[in-house]
């Protein structure tokens, strides 16, 4: 199996119709432990002044999650996907607030199979994929901002028109200081460890498809503004094989400022141009130092055996990398591999020692191309009441 999730749905179905926040953390470990390559090292001028992108780890407020809609999409395997997120928002509703978008006509079953620990509101979704449709958010002078990355169904791939409203219609919703990104992009393309330091995919945004023109340099120098960042460590990813043009968040993934955590195939896979996106992102990540000038320490994170997998697909995304970090907590798939499973709890332990580890099935949503982290988009700030 690849590294990198093949596709989120093979056949790119053309489909139509798709209060204010506490003051964030302080940057501090997940814990509260304080050639293409690396590029723009230069002066900490360079990211907005006053402005910072926090990491998963720091408190959040809340998670955002999604209420998939689309036959045209999932066909026969609706019912089955809306079970797995049911089951992810059920599991990260015991550790923090979960606040699920569905449309109007389907709060209420979405509200019976999420239970009343998730609270469910009418805002029309076409799909599940939380993660790039939320707007990102990043600490502005104190205070928590929405950036609008103008998602465009993964560089008009698929035609989400309620998705492309989420970011302006959740930031009013909840009283929340929006601005537009400069660019196209979606929040699985960006890794950050709170620090400065933020790791993406060149396949993904120097792209055509969002940011028609704009060099590299171009991009890296609106990341900077936009999300308050002082280096950017550029990976080549794989273009045109997914759908979403290989986000970084199924290869690598921040354990703590300094520590990465880097999907590795299994040794029965072949070699593809997944594995050998995995081995330039390590060969790249050895060599690049963060923000601070440290050096990255690098963690295997093996993916399991396919041949003991309870999910099947060709699209079935194995990475473990894809967890999500909640209050108190980490979420992360369990694919039937038990001697896989095992070893990825526990290096996700060994890294989170203060949290649970907490691992779920989503067989259905591997099957489409994602992850627990694809389907959940976290708020910071301090735990709501």
């Amino acid at each position: 199996m690849s590294p990198l999730p093949p596709s989120r749905r093979s056949v790119l179905h053309a489909v139509a119709g798709i209060g204010a926040l506490a003051f964030g953390a302080a940057a501090c470990g997940p814990d509260g432990m304080t050639q293409t390559g690396a590029s723009g090292t230069g002066p900490d001028a360079a990211a907005s002044a006053g402005r910072r992108f926090g990491a998963e780890w720091e408190s959040h407020t809340r998670t955002f999650m999604s209420w998939p809609a689309l036959d045209a999409v999932w066909g026969e395997d609706l019912p089955y996907v809306r079970q797995d997120i049911a089951r992810v928002a059920r599991a990260v509703a015991e550790y923090e607030y979960v606040v699920l978008m569905a449309g109007p006509d389907q709060q209420k079953a979405a509200q019976k199979a999420c239970g009343s620990q998730v609270e469910v509101v009418p805002l029309a979704v076409d799909d599940l994929w939380a993660r790039d449709i939320v707007p990102v958010f990043v600490h502005d002078e104190g205070r928590v901002m929405g950036v609008d990355l103008n998602f465009n169904g993964w560089g008009n791939k698929q035609q989400h028109t309620h998705d492309a409203r989420v970011a302006r219609t959740l930031l009013k919703k909840y009283g929340v200081r929006r601005t537009e990104a400069p660019l196209v992009a979606e929040g699985g393309s960006f890794e950050t460890d709170g620090e400065g330091t933020l790791l993406v995919t060149e396949s993904s945004l120097v792209n055509d498809n969002r940011n028609p023109g704009k060099s590299r340099d171009r991009i890296e120098a609106e990341l900077k503004q936009t999300l308050g960042v002082r280096k950017v460590v550029w990976l080549k990813g794989v273009r045109g094989q997914d759908i979403t043009d290989a986000h970084v968040d199924s290869l690598v993934r921040f354990a703590a400022p300094g520590v990465v955590l880097l999907d590795k195939a299994h040794p029965a896979a072949p070699a593809d141009a997944w594995s050998r996106a995995s081995d330039q992102a390590r060969s790249v990540l050895s060599e690049a130092t963060d923000a601070r000038g440290r050096r990255f320490e690098i963690i295997d994170l093996p993916q399991p055996d396919l041949d003991r997998i309870t999910g099947e697909g060709d699209d079935f995304v194995s990475s473990y990398a894809n967890f999500y970090v909640a209050n108190d907590s980490v979420f992360l798939p369990r694919f039937g591999d038990r001697k896989a499973d095992d070893r990825a709890r526990g290096i996700l332990q060994e890294h989170f020692p203060r949290r649970d580890i907490v691992q779920v099935v989503i067989d259905t949503i591997a099957s489409g191309g994602g992850g627990i982290h694809c389907s959940t988009h976290d708020q910071p700030g301090r735990p709501a009441d």
